[in-house]
């Protein structure tokens, strides 16, 4: 073993153990963290670059923690799909912390109980979300999701208003069911198989018994809930309409997809012949509400951060489409690595433009004072690229090429159509009309003439405004140069993206 493969051994412990470091000293010395904000990011960024370029150039790397193997032992697993995601997590909240650095300053005896919290509970997000995308066995997987889900519910109720802590409990009351039901399914698992390491299990599960079927049947559940998965979703728009624009960032862009993450390693990894027809259409039919009934409501929507949180609840639905596309009970096809892959560069793209999309809702806000779309009217004459990069993340979510959004539904598309599956075609395409319908809107309002004058605006400066554009940018170039990432996704990819699920 060399030395480059004894380094990058240490990446994927590095990554989970340096933000929970600096939450503590977030808590401890907040303006010693608060000047190692910029190194940390850097560094963080580093490692999922350096995890990418080592499975690129090596395959996929697995790291056991202390040397023990499994069933005994914890791995984190490094390959196409955890190490995209974990890019991508790194991109969306290196952004995002940058950009808050205004909203929630530290400084010396001034700095609120809102600016105080944020940063701890930031890095606390950021290492359990690398801590789900990393982890190789379902229980460490609960442990990464349910340190995930006490940050974010956190954060929905960092400003301590009522609206706040009213949507931050029904989040909790949402999530602990949830969490009971993926523990209950991981608890029959073990009792049935032996272990929890996802390889172990993909290996020992050959037909399903009933333990099996109830385990995942249970872990399914847990985790729609957490995903905001129709009927699930309606702790998602109070949360993240509510809670401070940065926040609404992380938690619309990155939380939903760990638990999303959790169900593909579930059913693609760990127990594929157990999907037969059933469970891929049932989780399509419930995307496919989630599309038209997300869609529709953000349609209704007169506040933007409304409007934008019940077009998360529409996107998520596009991401359990995958599913049925990927296979049911039929024989190998081979359209269906390219629904796969096409829904994980959904979930991809989406990150980004949803980061976007908040961070410019935030910057209205802190311009005209709320974030009421008729207040919108006339403001790209005053606020140029944060309109600009709100267009830009439009283009990606409504799935106009040449977006990364573009790809994955030309992707999902081809499989529905090459399967014979049109009516999945269908709520796809009715779902990018939708999207057009609620986000022209905001748009166009934002080119109108008259509105507010520009004296009466708050002033935001342009250096604020860079890093949305810079996130719509990056949703956009995942669809231009679409062919590495693509390639990149392949590697690792696991056997039942290949010959389909049941």
């Amino acid at each position: 073993m060399t030395d480059t493969l004894l380094t990058a051994q240490v990446w994927p412990v590095l990554s989970i153990a340096l933000p929970l470091g600096l939450a503590l000293l977030a808590v401890c010395l907040p303006r010693a963290a608060r000047l190692l904000l910029v190194p940390a990011m850097l560094g963080m960024l580093v490692l999922a670059a350096g995890m990418a370029v080592h499975v690129w150039r090596g395959g996929p790397m697995r790291v056991q923690i202390g040397g023990w193997d499994a069933p005994l032992g914890i791995a984190l697993v490094v390959e196409g799909l955890s190490g995209a995601f974990v890019l991508t997590a790194a991109i969306v909240m290196a952004a995002v912390m940058w950009q808050a650095r205004s909203d929630f300053p530290v400084q010396r005896g001034k700095e609120t109980r809102a600016a105080f919290a944020f940063w701890p509970l930031t890095w606390f997000l950021w290492a359990a979300l690398t801590a789900v995308f990393l982890s190789g066995d379902l229980f460490n997987l609960y442990v990464g999701l349910e340190l995930l889900t006490l940050g974010a519910i956190a954060l929905v109720a960092i400003d301590g208003k009522p609206p706040t802590v009213a949507a931050a409990i029904r989040y909790a009351l949402f999530a602990l069911p949830g969490s009971l039901l993926y523990l209950l399914g991981t608890a029959l698992l073990y009792a049935a198989h032996g272990t929890l390491d996802i390889a172990l299990l993909g290996e020992r599960i050959g037909e399903p018994d009933a333990a099996t079927l109830a385990a995942g049947a249970l872990m399914t559940a847990g985790l729609a809930a957490k995903t905001a998965l129709f009927p699930f979703h309606a702790w998602l728009p109070p949360a993240h309409a509510g809670a401070p624009a940065p926040a609404s960032a992380m938690l619309s862009a990155l939380v939903p997809k760990a638990s999303f993450y959790i169900v593909l390693r579930l059913w693609f990894d760990v127990m594929p012949q157990a999907a037969g027809a059933w469970m891929p259409q049932l989780l399509g039919a419930m995307g496919a509400m989630a599309i038209v009934y997300g869609s529709v409501l953000a349609v209704r929507q007169d506040r933007l951060k409304l409007l934008i949180a019940y077009s998360t609840v529409a996107q998520i639905g596009y991401l359990f489409l995958l599913f049925p596309l990927a296979g049911g009970g039929g024989p190998a096809q081979p359209w269906y690595a390219g629904a796969w892959t096409g829904g994980v560069f959904h979930a991809l793209s989406h990150a980004s433009a949803k980061a976007a999309m908040f961070l410019c809702a935030g910057l209205f806000v802190q311009a005209i004072g709320h974030d009421r779309i008729s207040g919108l009217q006339g403001i790209a004459r005053t606020m140029p690229m944060t309109t600009f990069a709100f267009a830009l993340a439009a283009v990606s979510l409504m799935g106009l090429p040449p977006s990364g959004g573009f790809i994955s539904k030309y992707l999902m598309l081809t499989a529905a159509f090459a399967g014979g599956q049109i009516v999945w075609a269908v709520f796809m395409l009715l779902g990018g009309l939708l999207a057009a319908m609620y986000l022209f809107r905001p748009l166009t309002l934002a080119f109108a003439k008259g509105g507010i004058e520009s004296s009466d605006l708050q002033v935001v400066k342009r250096g604020r405004q860079v890093v949305p554009v810079l996130l719509a940018a990056t949703a956009i170039l995942l669809g231009i140069a679409s062919a590495l990432p693509y390639d990149f996704l392949q590697i690792g990819r696991p056997v039942a993206a290949d010959e389909g699920l049941g």
